[in-house]
């Protein structure tokens, strides 16, 4: 490349960095924007506590076979909380009063404090039938909603494979539709299914004990806080 050809390339370079730069320094200005999670609900209207944080009031200790200990805890690491103590196979909790069917969501933080399953299946209504969100079974890193078709969590479309570390908050986002089920573990999103022509149902067992809303765990001790629903606008 002859010195007029290099002379002339660079000319045209710095007109460009001259014209970008302004754009530039207008961008580093400028704060990036971060799209909240579902499971950020600070803020959010409508929701409705399930748990007063004073007492287990409108919940019971599920009537399983062997299950742990269900106690309020006041001052766990913090603040207050409902414990499940490991039990044979299931142990939980359920709700007392009416719940809707479709059209709401469930907000839940739950910590895993020892075991080896599932840290928590959320039990909920679906129309005239009910499912769970399973966080953590068959071992400890099965997820997915038990069940579609009679196939559970472990063997359907939404199966999926995370890893629960102990001592920590999860939040957890369950959003009922008529069309679709939808769930989110933080700010990653889960289970996305429709469910037009499908069969829901509970997975056989002592686990469909669990309505009309329940929260259980197998062989594990979990702990529970800000348990939350809201009724949401039918899609249009």
């Amino acid at each position: 490349m002859n010195t007029s050809r290099v002379a002339r390339l660079l000319a045209c370079l710095a007109v460009l960095w001259a014209g970008a730069g302004p754009a530039l320094a207008q961008n580093a200005d400028k704060p990036s924007v971060r799209t909240p999670s579902p499971t950020d609900i600070t803020g959010q209207k409508g929701w409705k506590d399930l748990f007063d944080g004073k007492s287990l009031a409108g919940w019971k200790p599920t009537d399983f076979r062997g299950g742990g200990a269900v106690r309020f805890d006041p001052k766990f690491r913090g603040g207050p909380a409902i414990i499940v103590e490991a039990g044979d196979y299931l142990s939980g909790f359920n709700w007392t009063k009416d719940a809707p069917k479709t059209n709401y969501e469930i907000y839940v933080e739950a910590m895993k404090i020892e075991g080896s399953d599932f840290m928590c299946g959320l039990s909920f209504p679906v129309g005239d039938s009910y499912a769970s969100l399973i966080l953590g079974g068959w071992g400890g890193t099965v997820v997915g909603i038990s069940s579609l078709d009679r196939h559970d969590a472990s063997e359907n479309e939404t199966t999926k494979y995370i890893s629960f570390a102990k001592d920590r908050w999860y939040k957890i986002l369950m959003r009922v539709t008529p069309g679709r089920l939808e769930a989110w573990l933080d700010d990653k999103k889960i289970v996305d299914v429709d469910i037009r022509g499908k069969k829901i149902s509970m997975r056989p067992g002592e686990i469909e004990k669990c309505v009309p809303i329940g929260i259980a765990t197998f062989q594990t001790t979990s702990a529970f806080r800000a348990i939350k629903l809201r009724r949401i606008e039918p899609a249009k």
